[in-house]
């Protein structure tokens, strides 16, 4: 099986603009293909995740991944499937993302020995003259036929602003110019991007009489197609001080049971064939695919050991022989309430509730229990003497059926 066929295989195609001769680039050559990533923000999420495994599928099959950041892309920002205006960033701001980008793909891709290539567009783009700009690529573009993209024409009721409206030419730019730089044929995205991506492809036909292709990567959604990836905390992030590696695992671990075998297929290398076992398993008989996935997932993005650190403390846990060692904490401090800190404050400074309202509805519910004791009071104080454990001082929350978390005095 070609490697076209196992991302098929996968779920991971959304799309392509050349079926036929995508599959026989991916399959019987070597290519230079790219992603690229606007540093909006200092960590990757999950909704990154399947690009870049795709990324690594290619790799391992012998292609060569050029992962694009946009420092001068980033500068403008992307208006596809955004309703306002993105918050532009600081130089230094884009510059920092860029670098945690960068340490968090080195998990799954290797760049060791030229086996792949970082780029930031900002070596091209900052330098632009203007001027020469719209009259060699500006000319290659029809607005009318942009203003009928998805990505532009879903924001002209509430203002699309001429600034944003070079997007699209950025983007294709960049295509054109890694292949000039390094034969790049191919560009992976997100579907959101495909408009974006063609406009690459007709550059490079335009401007070198060459061929060029592009291959949208499917969204990351549960079954019933809603995106997946957020938390009553947000985003889940690929970052340890964003998303510890043991609330990473539990959301992979806490998937619904409709979603487990896609997850595995496409957030995974375990062999297709191993995955298709579990097809027709359901209820508990599924709790070896979760448990798989979330140890994959974890080790692929926060190496082995913490893998198995959060697996154990997970066992641990809902064998109810609870070890909190790798449990998600806060560390609080009694110092301006010596006699004790409501369950209600408790719970907002630990972030497991977003208000005192909300913990309160929680409380009432019957969803919070500490040290394995149902709370029925709201009005709760606990003090010092609650947090004393065999000469240490804390107490472990849990949060409806799956959430716990170790709360410690300083």
């Amino acid at each position: 099986m070609g490697v076209y066929e196992e991302l098929q295989g996968r779920g991971l195609i959304a799309q392509t603009t050349d079926e036929e001769n995508v599959r026989n680039l991916l399959n019987n050559g070597k290519t230079a293909f790219y992603i690229g990533f606007d540093p909006t923000a200092d960590s990757l999420h999950v909704g990154h995740f399947i690009p870049i495994m795709v990324a690594a599928h290619l790799q391992r099959a012998g292609h060569k991944p050029i992962m694009l950041f946009g420092g001068g892309t980033g500068m403008v920002g992307d208006p596809s499937g955004k309703t306002d205006m993105r918050r532009m960033l600081a130089k230094e701001e884009i510059a920092h993302n860029i670098s945690c980008f960068q340490k968090q793909m080195s998990n799954l891709v290797d760049f060791s020995e030229g086996k792949a290539i970082m780029a930031n567009n900002a070596d091209w783009l900052t330098n632009l003259n203007y001027i020469e700009f719209i009259r060699d690529i500006g000319v290659c573009f029809s607005v009318n036929r942009m203003l009928a993209a998805e990505c532009y024409k879903q924001r002209l009721e509430r203002g699309l602003s001429f600034f944003e409206m070079n997007y699209m030419v950025m983007q294709s730019y960049d295509f054109l110019e890694l292949y000039r730089r390094y034969g790049c044929r191919l560009e992976l995205g997100g579907d959101d991007q495909w408009s974006n991506i063609i406009g690459g492809v007709e550059l490079i036909r335009k401007k070198e009489n060459a061929e060029a292709y592009g291959l949208t990567v499917s969204l990351l959604t549960n079954s019933e197609g809603k995106k997946m990836g957020k938390t009553e905390k947000g985003a889940v992030w690929l970052d340890p001080e964003k998303t510890s590696p043991f609330d990473f695992y539990q959301y992979w671990r806490n998937i619904g049971d409709a979603d487990t075998v896609k997850c595995l297929k496409i957030l995974t290398f375990v062999p297709l064939d191993q995955i298709a076992q579990f097809e027709n398993m359901e209820g508990r008989q599924l709790n070896e695919a979760k448990e798989l996935l979330a140890y994959e997932v974890t080790r692929q993005i926060h190496g082995q050991e913490e893998a198995e650190k959060a697996r154990d403390a997970a066992r641990a846990i809902f064998g109810q022989g609870i070890d909190t060692q790798d449990m998600p904490s806060t560390e609080i401090s009694l110092n301006d309430s010596p006699n004790g800190i409501g369950v209600l404050d408790l719970l907002v400074l630990a972030k497991l509730a977003p208000s005192k309202a909300e913990a309160k509805r929680l409380v009432a519910q019957g969803g919070i229990a500490v040290d394995g004791k149902k709370i029925t009071e709201a009005g709760l104080i606990l003090t010092p003497a609650d947090f004393e454990k065999d000469g240490q001082q804390y107490i472990v929350v849990k949060k409806g059926k799956k959430v716990f978390h170790k709360i410690l005095l300083k």
